[in-house]
């Protein structure tokens, strides 16, 4: 089997996968070809891809040659037109919400993976790009907002007198929520979770953050870690809650999102307007919506003083790690679906290859796009 790899848009500057992963595919009886310079921006070169054993081509020739192409964004229309029958395409396409990418899959006869839907059990954890991603995004959120606030993060005393220390209000307490958490407290700042899943009240607390509480969440315990729709009673008292906590905050980093849905509304064009002056808010839910009623997909704004920044790719600005954990995340899925002699064989008697592949044979595999298209 040959794997292809593709540069991706002029906006990523990560890679699917590094020179030591490509090794690990070699030792499996994998043939790789990478597009040219599609490390480049990660601070890795061809030569560094060569020496290890990939073929240096074009993009053409990895549609024309591979059967298994891997890219971290979703390929254009033109490009999937370009995909033949039989071939498979492993990347991030969001299923629940491109039925229509999923039929043109069917209809192609073209297996396609997407990295997004891998089940969240503990077997996969070490195959969850999302969780890797959202760790790097929480990181780089709190480093921003440090940038932009008109504030120290820590408490100082100095000659010139004390400073207080920031106050941070982070909504959502999942992998990105609790890394931002994290370097939040390592940075001095006071921090403050909000989550409507209770089982998260002890992480939070255990690094060293308050958790808000709102009384009346629907039970979230089969939702598989993810957040879940709440009634209107609910919301209101969470809007009333989260507006009491963000007029005292200096920093507001939304993380919430629903899979398959727009992000949930938390913070209101009113909250921001009761928000202090000088004060940031970074929204990693932009690219679904956003979690801010003002929030625009990768723009800087300023509202009434609040600075309010819209950005879900920030593991692009950390190309070299951020590359080197998805590209781990893909190997250890490659290694449940390549066989001894290094052919693609799928048992969809593995749970994480079933919830994986979507499309295969002309047939929807994956249980939940299927129930949507039912």
């Amino acid at each position: 089997m040959k794997i292809g790899i593709i540069r991706e848009p002029d906006f990523e500057n990560r890679v699917a996968l590094l020179p030591e992963n490509i090794k690990t595919l070699i030792d499996l009886k994998v043939k790789v070809c990478i597009e040219k310079n599609a490390g480049t921006r990660a601070f890795f070169s061809d030569h560094n891809y060569s020496d290890i054993g990939a073929e240096i081509v074009s993009r053409d020739q990895i549609f024309s040659d591979s059967n298994l192409i891997i890219s971290i964004h979703s390929l254009t229309n033109d490009e999937y037109k370009k995909l033949k029958p039989g071939q498979a395409i492993l990347t991030v396409y969001s299923p629940l919400t491109n039925l229509q990418l999923v039929n043109t899959f069917v209809d192609s006869s073209i297996t396609s993976f997407s990295m997004d839907m891998v089940p969240r059990i503990t077997r996969a954890q070490s195959m969850d790009i999302l969780s890797s991603m959202a760790t790097v995004a929480g990181y780089k959120a709190v480093l921003e907002a440090a940038n932009h606030l008109s504030a120290f993060f820590p408490m100082f005393m100095t000659a010139a007198g004390t400073i207080k220390p920031a106050k941070i209000l982070i909504l959502g307490a999942g992998v990105a929520g609790l890394q931002a958490v994290a370097t939040s407290r390592k940075l001095g700042a006071v921090v403050e979770v909000f989550d409507v899943r209770s089982a998260v009240k002890e992480e939070v607390k255990s690094l060293g953050a308050k958790f808000i509480e709102v009384e009346g969440a629907r039970d979230d315990s089969s939702a598989g870690g993810y957040a879940v729709e709440q009634t209107e009673e609910f919301k209101q008292k969470q809007q009333q809650l989260i507006q009491d906590h963000a007029k005292k905050s200096n920093v507001v980093i939304t993380t919430a999102q629903i899979p398959g849905k727009k992000a949930p509304l938390l913070i209101t064009k009113d909250t921001v307007e009761n928000m202090l002056p000088g004060s940031v808010i970074i929204d990693l839910a932009a690219s679904t919506g956003g979690n801010c009623e003002l929030t625009k997909n990768n723009e800087l704004l300023i509202h009434n003083g609040v600075k309010i920044i819209g950005n879900s790719n920030y593991p692009s600005t950390i190309p070299t790690d951020a590359s080197k954990m998805y590209g781990n995340n893909l190997i250890n899925f490659l290694k449940l679906v390549i066989d001894t002699n290094g052919i693609l064989k799928l048992d969809f008697e593995d749970e994480i290859v079933r919830g994986t592949c979507i499309t295969h044979n002309k047939t929807i595999i994956n249980e939940r796009v299927k129930s949507i298209k039912i």
